[in-house]
């Protein structure tokens, strides 16, 4: 793979070639615009990170979370860009700067949880189990083919999100190849055969509906074939990775600290093992403010977070591109141990906490209930409408607009219907799915105003 293809800043649907602008603005910093102004990502603010928010402090959520993960991937990307751009002069004969290195990965690292439903992993779970243990889920598996179940029985987070991105009536959110590429993650069909020696194929990252459109990205940026619908990643992909590893492991531990479910100086040491030597005892000590501390602490971590990825990328980059590194930058950097250490604790202390546990066990139950709900209310009225009764027509009118009018076209099949039930529900706040499922199971009525 080269960088040249691989920096690519064509849209899907542009009429004229693309090049990289002159502007003040490069099409690489409208793609983080467009992702800041758009309807799909301000609704992560209302979409559950790890915990449920509670009253006393403030913990992240899925839009805090992402645009964290957005500055650490413009810091890696720019720190990566500024060394490429010195060992391939090319690149800047060609126009391109480090500040587009770090736009694509800003870009991507900005949308890369863009697909996740209410309720977080919880979520996903509730969406594929809809059809792998509902009795009236499963019923769908005769009504499509094995590539479509493939897709409906694992529901991923990241193939949704390139959904949401490549959503024809959603012209906005037209990003770059170059972003696109970045931003998946697993560059794979749900049907393509696994490799579990490679990290990007061990989940996917695109639905069959979505197949002819990466085939085409993949292509246009010379992205290398693994076989039928499998690619190497796009190498910003693993800085994009990167950053949201680093934020996740410290954040999370950050929140955990602040809830009072790990204690400061558990915190404390876990973070000071990741700073070496920067990390000073006595200058910490001199403020009283344990959230002060904390702050001090992760700003530290994640600095150093930082340039050990960005070395190391460095390192490896003839070999990303030759797809013979696949693994992740986190785990084979010298803090790669204190890292696991973090997530080892963070399962223990924090995934398992009991108000962790019951937002989990919560979600799962709306989520799964609102699948069962919408999928059949939609089935019978579009392919089974002598069985269409008043409760499922009162269920579909709760369907906004938008999604009705998108399944009702001729051309729709019971796959194609099921996906923008999927979208619908997956797009849902978490506040909004539980008035839902309120709603539609007689728990909550709405009240009328005199």
């Amino acid at each position: 793979m080269n960088w040249l293809q691989l920096l690519s800043p064509k849209r899907f649907g542009d009429k004229t070639e693309a090049t990289i602008s002159k502007d003040s603005r490069s099409r690489f910093e409208q793609d983080y615009d467009r992702l800041i102004f758009s309807h799909p990502f301000r609704k992560l603010q209302d979409k559950t990170q790890v915990f449920p928010l509670p009253e006393d402090d403030f913990v992240h959520t899925r839009l805090t979370h992402s645009l964290e993960v957005s500055s650490v991937g413009r810091s890696l990307g720019k720190a990566v860009g500024e060394r490429l751009l010195e060992k391939y002069p090319e690149l800047s004969e060609r126009g391109f700067t480090f500040y587009d290195f770090g736009g694509i990965v800003a870009a991507a690292s900005l949308a890369h949880d863009l697909g996740n439903p209410p309720f977080g992993h919880s979520g996903e779970s509730a969406i594929s189990s809809f059809f792998t243990d509902n009795p009236k889920g499963k019923t769908f598996q005769q009504k499509v083919d094995l590539a479509e179940w493939s897709d409906l029985i694992s529901f991923e987070g990241n193939a949704q999100g390139f959904r949401i991105l490549n959503d024809e009536e959603n012209s906005a959110l037209r990003l770059t190849f170059a972003s696109l590429g970045a931003f998946t993650k697993y560059p794979k069909s749900s049907s393509a055969p696994k490799d579990q020696n490679r990290k990007s194929q061990k989940k996917y990252g695109f639905y069959k509906s979505d197949g002819k459109k990466f085939s085409e990205l993949a292509a246009e940026m010379g992205l290398t074939s693994l076989g039928k619908e499998a690619w190497c990643r796009h190498p910003l992909t693993f800085l994009v990775e990167a950053a949201d590893d680093i934020c996740y492991n410290i954040i999370d531990l950050e929140d955990g600290c602040r809830l009072g479910l790990v204690p400061y100086e558990t915190t404390r040491d876990l973070m000071a093992a990741i700073i070496g030597e920067k990390y000073q005892q006595e200058k910490l000590e001199r403020s009283r403010n344990v959230n002060q501390k904390i702050g001090l602490l992760r700003a530290l971590a994640i600095s150093q977070l930082i340039g050990e990825c960005v070395d190391l990328f460095l390192k490896k980059e003839e070999d990303i591109r030759s797809g013979l590194f696949d693994g992740a930058l986190t785990e084979h950097i010298p803090s790669g141990k204190a890292l696991q250490a973090i997530t080892t604790l963070s399962i223990e202390k924090i995934y398992r906490s009991k108000q962790v546990l019951e937002r989990e066990a919560g979600g799962f139950e709306v989520i799964g209930r609102l699948m069962e709900a919408f999928c059949m209310a939609t089935y019978h009225k579009f392919f089974d409408k002598e069985n269409y009764t008043p409760r499922m027509k009162s269920i579909f009118r709760l369907l906004p607009d938008s999604f009705q009018d998108k399944l009702d076209q001729e051309q729709m099949t019971v796959y194609d219907s099921l996906l923008i039930v999927m979208d619908f529900i997956s797009s849902l706040t978490d506040s909004h799915a539980i008035k839902l499922y309120k709603t539609i199971y007689g728990f909550s009525l709405p009240v009328s105003k005199a």
